[in-house]
């Protein structure tokens, strides 16, 4: 209940970052879904604005707080991008893909004029590596990137849903969690992932938070990109 309730301020804290007009980046994941309601109250208070969800769950809670719709056919830049993660180090870069939708969580913030970051204090860590990496594979190679990973030194275990079939992630793809204990080179495993074909995407996000909102109770701390 105080993850929860730490959650919650630091999503309430991020709303200051949102503008009357701003097309604005919705996250996917349990801190996200606190600003997507939050966002929906001031909706519903007359700001104008105009999201793109991350994820098919971020959608359907959107559209029941009332927030207006739109896609990337139709903007290519948005003005903020509001998300959560699983970790993030003192250089800002994160663990994402928790909630199996880094895929999208990566696109939408690289087309973010800000990414603003939320949680709760557990996500603060001095090296990034105690959460699982998510790396999200087409099925067809998964076994083949599965070894090429293992012998990057990590424990590959493919995520299950909860009847035990492999999670299938919106655009149908498998997830790999990888246990690599600390990442001490966090871009240098960045790029080695990213040249591993049959990986659509990696959840290491190098230097694109722009800010990061963490509570520790009922106090917020704010972290900028340096």
């Amino acid at each position: 209940m105080a993850n929860d309730h730490e959650k919650e301020a630091s999503a309430r804290a991020s709303l200051r970052f949102v503008q009357d007009g701003n097309i604005v980046g919705l996250g996917t994941g349990s801190t996200a879904a606190h600003a997507v309601r939050l966002l929906g109250e001031r909706v519903r208070a007359g700001l104008k604005i105009r999201g793109i969800p991350t994820s098919t769950g971020t959608r359907t809670l959107a559209l029941a707080a009332g927030i207006a719709l739109t896609t990337l056919d139709e903007f290519q830049q948005l003005d903020v991008t509001i998300d959560g993660t699983d970790e993030f180090d003192p250089q800002l870069n994160l663990i994402k893909g928790g909630g199996g939708a880094l895929l999208r969580e990566k696109i939408i913030a690289s087309a973010s004029k800000q990414l603003v970051i939320i949680a709760d204090s557990s996500k603060r860590v001095a090296t990034l590596g105690k959460f699982p990496l998510p790396v999200e594979v087409i099925a067809f190679a998964e076994a083949l990137v599965a070894k090429r990973i293992a012998a990057l030194g990590a424990k590959v275990q493919r995520r299950q849903s909860a009847d035990g079939k492999p999670f299938i992630t919106d655009e149908g793809h498998h997830i790999l969690d990888c246990y690599f204990g600390q990442i001490v080179d966090p871009p240098g495993l960045a790029r080695v992932l990213s040249d591993m074909p049959g990986i659509v995407e990696h959840g290491l996000f190098i230097g694109m938070a722009s800010v990061v909102l963490i509570a520790t109770g009922d106090q917020i701390q704010e972290f900028r990109k340096k």
